[in-house]
């Protein structure tokens, strides 16, 4: 946030996506924590990777960590950018936490019915995401990335005729919460982009699956996602 409240510069990735000094910053904060809490436990994280620098998650747990999700909203100062941490095991979400630092809001699931979401210093409540309506359901989108083709084609399939646009990984968790129905994300992903969240709307009771039906799964090649679609409950 210190870096959010004043001026940084904004630098371009390999892959021409952006990068900041917040980005980086985080980042070390946030694996020194992880290496102090779990020492044996591996851990992915998008600048390291970047970098070339990947651990060996052979063993089948480790963390993914994206430090700062959403840097197109950091950078344009919008509020919705986010802190991901998810723990995977046997290739499927374990654990996760989602932070959205400027709207002071955590989101957190570990497990069937454990998905919560703390405000500010308010207790944390549980959440869970609601049965998709089969008229009057709700899609949400990123304001930077999607095939507004190919989302126009599910909402007209689902019936759907209101769209909430917003960045990063808090697409998933107004699914937990019951706020949306449907992320479709057609395009590139990697998986420290979904892992956290994925657990979240897991713990919630909604499911991320690959445009083929299969549920997504990680520890992939160069950790790379599928087109995938998000959902709350089906039925």
């Amino acid at each position: 946030m210190t870096y959010y409240q004043g001026d940084f510069e904004v630098r371009s990735k390999a892959d021409a996506s952006p990068v900041t000094a917040a980005d980086e910053a985080a980042e070390a904060i946030i694996i020194a924590g992880l290496k102090r809490l779990t020492p044996d436990i591996p851990i992915i994280a998008e600048e390291e990777a970047a970098a070339g620098r990947t651990a060996d998650v052979s063993a089948g747990r480790f963390w993914l960590v994206d430090p700062l999700d959403g840097t197109k909203e950091f950078v344009n100062h919008r509020d919705k950018f986010t802190v991901n941490i998810g723990l995977i095991d046997n290739r499927q979400p374990l654990l996760g936490v989602v932070f959205a630092p400027a709207l002071d809001t955590l989101f957190a699931g570990a497990g069937p019915g454990t998905a919560t979401v703390q405000r500010g210093s308010e207790a944390a409540k549980p959440i869970s995401a609601r049965r998709i309506p089969a008229t009057g359901a709700v899609v949400t989108a990123s304001q930077s990335h999607g095939d507004m083709n190919k989302i126009q084609e599910l909402m007209d399939l689902h019936s759907i005729d209101k769209m909430k646009v917003v960045g990063s990984s808090i697409k998933f968790c107004l699914i937990a919460e019951g706020e949306a129905d449907i992320y479709p994300r057609y395009g590139n992903t990697c998986e420290w982009d979904t892992a956290a969240a994925h657990a979240v709307l897991a713990a919630a009771g909604g499911s991320v699956r690959s445009l083929d039906g299969t549920p997504l799964l990680y520890n992939k090649d160069k950790f790379l996602n599928d087109e995938f679609i998000a959902r709350g409950l089906d039925g």
